[in-house]
């Protein structure tokens, strides 16, 4: 009994041997195909806009807005007639022709309503890329939010030099700087003493209490300091005024009782034009008025004061005149104009190639990675043939290299540029003639 029992089980140990051999010399079964993961494939890249589209300021950040639209329609768009980068062809040709798609966002000229959009813009839309906001001093906490996001931030015309001052990694600029600004007002000075026997030495600064205003009067100051004051120009009085101002007599009578032979105004539409009608109703007769950005450039300036607007300068990026003699910005202003009325002028040309360049920024990278996008930006030269220098490169802090304007004046009912250069379209003139003859 016990030696069946022990057979059994000796029978059923070899069979199970057997079925184990079995296994490993078996001819091995054929493996599945490799699982190949499924290309992603971008069909929209989402870029942030940040500016003023409600509020005081909502007219000009409107504008921008048409800008920033007409440059996503040509990016988008097949338009071989201009002659642009990313114009061509439709889309981002290195992202399989993904749409760009700019989602807007509306700041209201408050720069802590600046700072929450950004953060929706971020998580909520999930935008690769900012551009914006105009007002400086809502570009300061946008881009500083956008830095600890690790999201790119290409601002067009907002000017405060205090922006690329910051050591920021994810953030460049187009727009020339106040201080670069400010050199430019007094080099233009020098020319009409030069060469106009203008006689211009006293300089008044007024300059609305923000991010943009404060700054650009800094400026004066390091300017005189470094270099200026030495060759005879003096800063007699300068005129903070709040922004919520709705009437500037006060400031303007001042300016009256130290006449000043220049003013430098940072100001935007609304305070110029206020200004201005001031300076008529109390025939304030400076020779000269120069703007930074901001006030004088926008094309309603001249439209709210008509004849009484001749005669104020400022930089600019573009005119029409300017506009007319460059073909491709010629067809590229037609789009924006049938969207806004209005021709290009300095601001919106610059928040335009702010759209554009960094819509090129991601396409050649070929991805929507924010390091890969700065990488492009600090490295690369980029074509603009919409501004008169033709290029834009950022160095190392950030600020275009080949940021430059044209001193332009309004003569005659029309934006003139004066200075410098083979580029102008008439010669300057000198001094404010007197009201009572206008």
């Amino acid at each position: 009994m016990k030696r069946k029992k022990w057979l059994s089980l000796l029978s059923l140990m070899m069979v199970i041997a057997l079925m184990i051999t079995g296994c490993t010399t078996a001819e091995p079964v054929a493996s599945e195909e490799p699982v190949v993961e499924e290309e992603i494939v971008v069909e929209t890249v989402k870029i942030g806009a940040i500016f003023p589209l409600t509020g005081g300021a909502a007219a000009t950040g409107v504008k921008l807005k048409y800008a920033v639209e007409t440059a996503q329609e040509i990016i988008n768009g097949e338009y071989p007639e201009i002659a642009f980068p990313m114009a061509e062809n439709a889309g981002l040709e290195n992202l399989d022709n993904a749409a760009i798609e700019f989602i807007f966002g509306d700041h209201q000229a408050n720069p802590e309503i600046a700072k929450s959009e950004t953060e929706r813009l971020i998580q909520n839309e999930g935008v690769v890329g900012l551009v914006g906001c105009y007002h400086s001093s809502s570009t300061k906490p946008a881009s500083a939010t956008s830095e600890r996001y690790m999201i790119p931030f290409v601002a067009g015309s907002s000017s405060s030099s205090a922006l690329t001052e910051r050591g920021l990694n994810y953030f460049v600029r187009i727009a020339p700087h106040d201080g670069m600004e400010t050199e430019f007002f007094f080099e233009y000075l020098k020319n009409l003493n030069e060469n106009y026997d203008a006689d211009v030495k006293t300089v008044a600064t007024v300059y609305i209490d923000n991010e943009y205003g404060v700054h650009a009067n800094m400026m004066v100051d390091k300017w005189l300091e470094e270099v200026y004051g030495e060759e005879g120009f003096e800063r007699i009085l300068d005129v903070k005024y709040p922004s919520d101002a709705s009437n500037v007599d006060t400031e303007v009578l001042k300016i009256k009782e130290a006449a000043p032979d220049i003013i430098f105004h940072a100001s935007y539409i609304n305070d110029m034009t206020m200004f201005a009608n001031a300076y008529q109703l109390y025939e304030v007769q400076p020779k000269v008025v120069i703007s930074y950005c901001g006030g004088f450039q926008d094309q309603q300036f001249l439209i709210n004061l008509e004849d009484a607007a001749n005669y104020y300068s400022g930089s600019n990026q573009t005119i029409p005149a300017i506009i007319a003699a460059n073909e491709a910005l010629s067809k590229a202003n037609e789009i924006y104009k049938a969207k806004s009325g209005v021709d290009f002028d300095g601001p919106a040309l610059e928040d335009f190639a702010s759209a554009m360049v960094i819509a090129e920024a991601i396409n050649m990278a070929g991805s929507t990675d924010g390091d890969a996008i700065m990488e492009v930006l600090k490295s690369e030269e980029f074509k603009a043939p919409y501004f008169a220098t033709g290029k834009i490169k950022f160095g190392e802090d950030g600020q275009n290299e080949f940021s430059a304007s044209a001193m332009t004046q309004i003569i005659g009912g029309e934006y003139q540029n004066v200075w410098p250069g083979e580029d102008t379209t008439s010669d300057p003139v000198v001094a404010f003639p007197d009201w009572s003859t206008r």
